[in-house]
């Protein structure tokens, strides 16, 4: 079956960097579109960013702009969220998902087919 498992969360002092890890089994993972979401407490899981299949193509909510940046490896079925100058507000937990081929808009919760369980970020002040 279809596994998505993340790594790389942490708990880390605002300014400071994690990245985090997505290793998938199961799938033709570079026939899929990746993308990462979060959830802070209380709140809607959220867009995050995304990658096209060939990883030619990256999307960030504006609020990662600039200082999150998502990657991939095809030959390692993984893709990677590199994030820099955390803030507290970015304390949530991160999900990995795939959609297979891609999305006319990467940014929507219902366009992922595959969900990871997800790994906590948290960022003290």
């Amino acid at each position: 079956q279809v596994q998505l498992v993340e790594s790389g969360g942490g708990l880390v002092q605002a300014g400071g960097s994690l990245r985090l890890s997505c290793a998938a089994s199961g799938l033709s993972f570079s026939s899929y579109a990746m993308g990462w979401f979060r959830r802070a407490p209380g709140a809607e899981r959220e867009f995050v960013s995304a990658i096209s299949w060939r990883g030619g193509n990256t999307y960030y909510a504006d609020s990662v702009k600039g200082r999150f940046t998502i990657s991939r490896d095809n030959a390692k079925s993984t893709v990677y969220l590199q994030m820099n100058s955390l803030k507290p507000e970015d304390t949530a937990v991160y999900y990995c998902a795939a959609v297979f081929g891609g999305s006319a808009d990467p940014s929507l919760r219902h366009e992922y087919r595959y969900w990871g369980q997800g790994t906590q970020v948290t960022v003290s002040s």
